[in-house]
C-alpha cells in the first residue's frame, strides 16, 4: 500500500548517470520535452483572477509549495521541478493562449491541476498533439478520463457520480419527489445536469424544470421565480462559487428553503462562511470530506500550519486537494526513475495503487484505469462549517 511521501523526508536517487549510458539512449533523454539532466518543468493553466480564483489559487498555491519542499530536499531522483502557472480568469480563450505558451515557449514536460471543464477540453486536444499529458485537472468532468486516453488522469469522483450519488440519496432517504437544477451553461455544468437527469431517470421520476445561467450572471431571479412556480422540492446546482453564493442568498430573501445540493465545485469554505450565514443548511457532494485546521491529525495540522506560514491563509477544501495531486506527482516522477520520459512517467503514475493521503482519501490507477477514485460524500453546512451528513461514502 502506497502511504502519504512527507515532503520532508524524501529520500532521492543517485544524481550521477552511468558511464556506460549509450549515445541513442542519451539522444532519447536529450529529446523529452520539458526534462534535462536537472530540471523537470510542470506549469499549470487556472483562475488566478476569475470567479473560480478562491479555487485556483489556493490549488496552485499547494502545488508550489509541495514542489518547493521537494526541490529543497534534493528534487526527485536529481531533477528539481520548474514550476510555471498561467493565469486564465476562467475563460477558454485565455487558456488556449496559456497553454499555448506552455506547449511552445516554456515546453512542459506535462501540466497538472488546470482549472475548468471548458478550458481543459479546449486544452487537451493542442497537449496531445505534442504528447504532453495532462495530469489530475481541477475539474471533476468525465471528460478528465473517458474516453480513455494514455495522456490523461482524472483525480476525484465526476461530477456525474457525485449528483446521481446525491438524488438517489434525497429521493430515498428524504423523499422528495419534485426535482430541479440550476446549471452553468458550460461543459461543467451540463456534466451535472446529465448526472441528475440519468438518476431520476433510473428512479422513475421526472425533473420538473431548470434553468442556465452563464458563469459571470450574478442576478438570479428569474431563475428562481421559475423553479418556485414548478413546485420544486429539491433543487440541483452546477454552479461553482459566486453563482452559488448568489443563488442560496437570493432564495433565502424571498423564503425558499428547499434543499439546494451542489457539488465539488461548490463545496468551498467561502460558502460556508459567507456573510448573513447564507449558507446554512447549504448541501454538496464531494469525493472527500474538508479538515479543518483544528483537525487533531497531526499530518494535517502540519500541513495548515506549512501553508499559512508561507501564504498568510487557510487552504480551503481545493487546496487541500492540491496537495494529494501534487504528492501523487512526485510519486509517478520517483516510480519513473532515472530515465524519465511521457511513458515512464505514465508507468510511474499507473504503478500508484491504494494510495491514502494524510485527509484519507484512497487513489487508485492502473494501466487501463486512469481515475483515482470514485467516492462520493454529502455534507452540509451549519454555523458556518461543512459538515458530514455521514462519514460513509454514498453511491448510486
Amino acid at each position: 500500500m502506497n502511504k502519504p511521501i512527507g515532503i520532508k523526508h524524501w529520500l532521492t536517487l543517485p544524481v550521477t548517470l552511468s558511464a556506460l549510458l549509450t549515445i541513442s539512449g542519451g539522444a532519447a533523454l536529450a529529446e523529452q520535452q520539458g526534462v534535462t539532466d536537472t530540471e523537470i518543468v510542470i506549469g499549470t493553466t487556472t483562475d488566478l483572477s476569475g470567479v473560480t480564483a478562491v479555487q485556483g489559487v489556493n490549488n496552485a498555491n499547494t502545488m508550489r509549495m509541495v514542489f518547493d519542499e521537494a526541490n529543497a530536499e534534493g528534487g526527485i531522483n536529481g531533477r528539481k521541478i520548474h514550476y510555471i502557472v498561467e493565469d486564465t480568469q476562467y475563460q477558454v480563450p485565455r487558456a488556449v493562449q496559456a497553454i499555448n505558451k506552455l506547449l511552445n515557449l516554456d515546453h512542459v514536460f506535462f501540466t497538472v491541476v488546470d482549472g475548468g471543464t471548458p478550458m481543459n477540453n479546449a486544452e487537451m486536444p493542442m497537449q496531445f498533439a505534442k504528447d504532453v499529458p495532462n495530469i489530475f485537472p481541477l475539474t471533476a468532468a468525465r471528460s478528465m478520463y473517458e474516453p480513455f486516453n494514455p495522456l490523461k488522469f482524472g483525480q476525484f469522483a465526476s461530477y456525474y457520480d457525485q449528483m446521481r450519488s446525491g438524488v438517489k440519496y434525497f429521493v430515498q432517504q428524504k423523499h422528495v419527489s419534485h426535482l430541479c437544477v440550476m446549471y452553468q451553461d458550460t461543459d461543467f455544468g451540463r456534466d451535472v445536469l446529465a448526472g441528475i437527469q440519468d438518476e431520476t431517470k433510473a428512479l422513475g421520476i421526472s425533473i420538473v424544470a431548470t434553468t442556465a445561467h452563464k458563469p459571470t450572471d450574478t442576478d438570479f431571479s428569474s431563475n428562481l421565480t421559475k423553479l418556485r412556480d414548478a413546485g420544486c422540492d429539491w433543487v440541483g446546482l452546477g454552479t461553482i462559487v459566486r453563482d452559488t453564493i448568489g443563488i442560496i442568498s437570493q432564495a433565502r430573501k424571498v423564503g425558499w428553503s428547499v434543499p439546494f445540493v451542489g457539488q465539488i465545485a461548490s463545496y468551498d469554505t467561502s460558502i460556508a462562511t459567507a456573510p448573513g450565514d447564507v449558507g446554512e443548511g447549504f448541501y454538496s457532494m464531494s469525493p472527500s470530506i474538508y479538515a479543518y485546521p483544528d483537525d487533531p491529525r497531526p499530518a494535517v495540522k502540519a500541513f495548515f500550519a506549512d501553508y499559512k506560514a508561507r501564504y498568510g491563509i487557510e487552504p480551503n477544501f481545493l487546496g487541500e486537494t492540491g496537495y494529494s495531486a501534487a504528492e501523487m506527482v512526485l510519486l509517478g516522477l520517483k516510480n519513473a526513475g532515472k530515465d524519465l520520459t511521457t511513458e515512464s512517467f505514465i508507468k510511474g503514475l499507473e504503478a500508484i495503487h491504494q494510495y491514502t493521503d494524510i485527509f484519507g482519501t484512497t487513489y487508485s490507477f492502473g494501466p487501463d484505469q486512469h481515475h483515482g477514485a470514485t467516492a462520493s460524500f454529502l455534507s452540509v453546512i451549519h454555523n458556518g462549517r461543512w459538515q458530514p451528513v455521514q462519514t460513509e461514502a454514498i453511491a448510486y
